[in-house]
């Protein structure tokens, strides 16, 4: 098959779908990554994939230049000639939807990875997100949900049969604790064998807990040292933020198992996740954890036993979990190894990209539309994915597909 995934921009296909993209290579089919261009393009490209650049795609709405932006997806899809569209993010979950009926596609496949409205926000919000949600399921065949929350939230919307549950993983075989490079990377920090280190991992905005983490920081910065491993965003550049001087920023690294082995506590106070992935990593890693009580971090594990959880937004309930953490050291390492032992049989991210394929053999044979040029893409799916299996009469969890390359 010739499968695509359109994300916003290119960090998202290089960190957080390179394996879902590898599984797509390895069971052979072409692969290509829409989305806008940047710095993390080579990283796209050195895994296989043809990367087609959307200048005009931006994480900000800006009506005028996604207006342009649709366009220019319309025609790009049109000229690949795709068997499968998946989308991903926010803004390009929806217009991808609609661009790809639009453009013919036979299959068009989306991942919510967090619903970017929650009860808390104001109506009108809320209306504006599920309103948009809710017409760009109409152009899918198949709605993956990566917390069982947003897929409550939008099932009014949903068709039997044609959405579920997929959870999310991560590289278990390279997220794995590593003393060896605890020690160098806490060299580096100059941080030492006695000394505890606290740390979380993403972008530098306020959603993910910004001045939660610095106000923690600042409170028990004579326990422990405090550092932020990520980039910093320009659409919160002019942030400002109380108590920054007491954590220690780090830009963006690539050895990230060493990140996590580096670290005695694991922190995110983001206010919102699809399911947090550094948090999975940090798992698998076997950090213990304090994370905010929100969709996308109680799926993380149980609080008490295998993390712990701190209201969104209350600084006061954040630093008493983490003081929790750093005196009652046997605490910190029940909760570690239970969260590794969670990791390994939970979050697999090629088992959620196999999924992604099954669920692509199921659509293509639903709907069983011949191909452009006389090859239908039924017969041309049956040479990649082997034979579809029928969707169950409940609906529940969709079909299974005996896949030969698996």
């Amino acid at each position: 098959m010739r499968i695509a995934h359109l994300t916003t921009v290119d960090m998202s296909l290089a960190l957080l779908l390179p394996t879902e993209l590898e599984v797509d290579l390895e069971a052979g089919h072409e692969v290509f990554g829409i989305s806008a261009p940047g710095r993390y393009v080579p990283r796209v490209t050195a895994l296989g994939v043809t990367h087609v650049p959307l200048p005009e795609l931006t994480r900000a709405w800006d009506l005028g230049r996604d207006a342009r932006a649709f366009r220019r997806l319309v025609r790009t899809l049109r000229s690949l000639d795709l068997d499968v569209l998946h989308t991903h993010n926010p803004k390009t979950g929806v217009m991808g939807r609609i661009a790809g009926r639009l453009a013919g596609i036979p299959v068009v496949v989306n991942t919510c990875h967090g619903l970017w409205a929650g009860p808390e926000d104001r109506l009108r919000k809320r209306a504006l997100v599920y309103g948009a949600e809710a017409l760009a399921i109409r152009f899918s065949d198949y709605e993956l949900f990566q917390n069982a929350a947003d897929r409550d939230t939008m099932r009014r919307f949903l068709r039997r049969g044609r959405h579920e549950v997929v959870g999310n993983g991560v590289d278990l075989a390279r997220f794995t604790f590593d003393a060896e490079a605890r020690r160098r990377v806490r060299s580096e920090l100059g941080v030492g064998d006695d000394e505890l280190l606290v740390g979380t991992i993403g972008r530098r905005v306020r959603e993910k807990g910004l001045a939660e983490f610095a106000a923690t920081a600042a409170a028990l910065g004579n326990r422990a040292h405090f550092v932020w491993v990520g980039p910093g965003d320009v659409t919160d550049a002019n942030t400002v933020v109380p108590h920054r001087d007491s954590v220690t920023f780090v830009g963006e690294r690539t050895d990230m198992p060493a990140i996590y082995s580096a670290l005695d506590v694991f922190v995110l106070a983001s206010h919102r996740e699809g399911f947090s992935r550094a948090s999975m990593e940090a798992a698998a890693c076997g950090v213990a954890m304090v994370l905010t009580d929100i969709r996308g971090c109680r799926e993380i594990g149980t609080s008490e036993e295998h993390l712990l959880l701190s209201p969104p937004g209350d600084v006061d309930a954040m630093t008493y979990a983490v003081q929790r953490l750093l005196d009652d050291a046997p605490l910190r390492e029940r909760l570690g190894r239970a969260a590794a032992e969670r990791a390994r049989g939970h979050f697999d991210q090629r088992a959620v990209a196999r999924r992604s394929l099954e669920r692509y053999a199921w659509a293509m044979g639903s709907r069983r539309r011949p191909r452009r040029g006389g090859t239908s893409t039924m017969a041309r799916l049956r040479r990649h994915t082997g034979e579809v299996a029928r969707l169950p009469a409940s609906g529940a969890r969709g079909p299974a597909t005996q896949d030969r390359h698996r």
